[in-house]
């Protein structure tokens, strides 16, 4: 088996589902002793670097043999949960494809920047630059591995390795999280004059959120990425069916692209609650922002998504994809990056795959690119 496919098959064994989404679940430390290891039987210079309790980023360099420019390949170590799925752990292979949790998202991209280090030092090392392989953690809840990642390292260009098909991506969007909560009065469900229903009043903000996305969807389309969005995520409300609720509480998440100012979702949600307060004096309702990450891009035309293009062998124009990554706290950073890694299927559900060539390809380009950049 190519080194390449048994250090994927190495990594999905581990279970690594971030703890942030599943309570009590293992985190990334135990992956991150095999990656470490991993890179050390290649020579890498490692580093580990503790980016919560428990949670630690690991980053390996190789250096050229005089100085000049560095490249980053970046990708997370952390998996969502196992939920429905039989054997998360047991890596399977069949009919060129790899089976298991994370496969995809993202430990083949992981396994493939790994390896592509392996290939340039044992075919001679690279002649000027640097290379540094990201590890990090957290990506599938709030990035702190990245967050933490750059406070330390940094790189003339990145590569995040997230699933793309082996397509170059220049851009994707961002999200905003809100909070909203009605208020009603609580009381016995017989005596409506007594009560005041906070889910029905939740509906008229539901209302509102529906006329604003049929908004959003109907703006010119950014070139790459569609346009914004939003959707109603989760809801609770209510104490038992005899009695009138006095809370209903919404989490709620808006899509931006870039363009789009910071905070939009916010304010948005604000002009809501203004409009119904004027409909109704006794509508009451509170929000706020809960997380957010930004957009990102980067120019189709800029010296590195044309280099990894040729590096790939490929004529295709670069794409942008619909899911947030780790490239904007790059680009934020001030380091240009761009996506790029194997095919598959079954993010986040209860059959992930990715095909195996589609690794090995990875990797290669990913040498090549190498190559080309740290001069």
């Amino acid at each position: 088996m190519d080194r390449a496919l048994q250090l994927l098959k190495d990594l999905i064994k581990v279970d690594s589902i971030n703890p942030s989404l599943v309570p009590g679940a293992a985190g990334e430390a135990a992956v991150a002793r095999t990656i470490a290891e991993a890179m050390r039987g290649m020579g890498l210079n490692v580093e580990t670097q503790d980016a919560g309790p428990g949670r630690p980023n690991v980053v390996g360099t190789l250096h050229g043999k005089v100085p000049g420019r560095s490249l980053m390949f970046c990708g997370h170590i952390d998996t969502v949960g196992v939920a429905g799925m039989t054997a998360p752990f047991d890596p399977a292979e069949r009919d060129g494809k790899m089976f298991g949790r994370g496969s995809q998202d993202m430990k083949s991209g992981v396994a493939a920047m790994i390896d592509a280090a392996r290939v340039i030092a044992e075919s001679g090392g690279l002649a000027a630059g640097t290379i540094i392989i990201a590890c990090v953690v957290d990506e599938e809840h709030a990035s702190i591995g990245a967050d933490a990642l750059v406070t330390k390292w940094r790189a003339d260009a990145a590569v995040v390795t997230e699933p793309t098909d082996l397509q170059v991506a220049v851009a994707h969007k961002g999200f905003e999280w809100i909070e909203i909560e009605t208020e009603g009065v609580a009381a016995h469900g017989s005596r409506p004059r007594e009560g005041r229903d906070a889910i029905r009043l939740m509906g008229r903000v539901l209302n509102g959120l529906d006329a604003l996305d049929q908004q959003l969807q109907s703006r010119s389309p950014h070139a790459l990425l569609g346009t914004a969005s939003l959707h109603a995520s989760l809801i609770e409300g209510g104490r038992e069916l005899s009695s009138y609720p006095d809370r209903c509480h919404l989490q709620m998440e808006r899509r931006t692209i870039p363009g789009e100012a910071p905070g939009a979702a916010g304010r948005e949600v604000d002009e809501i609650l203004t409009r119904l307060r004027k409909e109704d004096r006794d509508f009451k309702a509170a929000s706020k922002a809960m997380f957010a990450r930004s957009p990102y891009e980067i120019a189709a035309n800029h010296e590195l998504p044309k280099s990894m293009l040729r590096a790939a062998g490929s004529t295709a124009a670069p794409i942008g994809m619909s899911f947030w990554t780790d490239a904007a706290i790059l680009g934020d950073a001030g380091i240009p990056s761009i996506l790029y890694g194997p095919a598959g299927a079954g993010l986040h559900s209860v059959e992930e795959w990715v095909e195996t060539q589609s690794v090995l390809k990875c990797r290669d380009a990913l040498v090549a690119l190498a190559r080309d950049w740290c001069r």
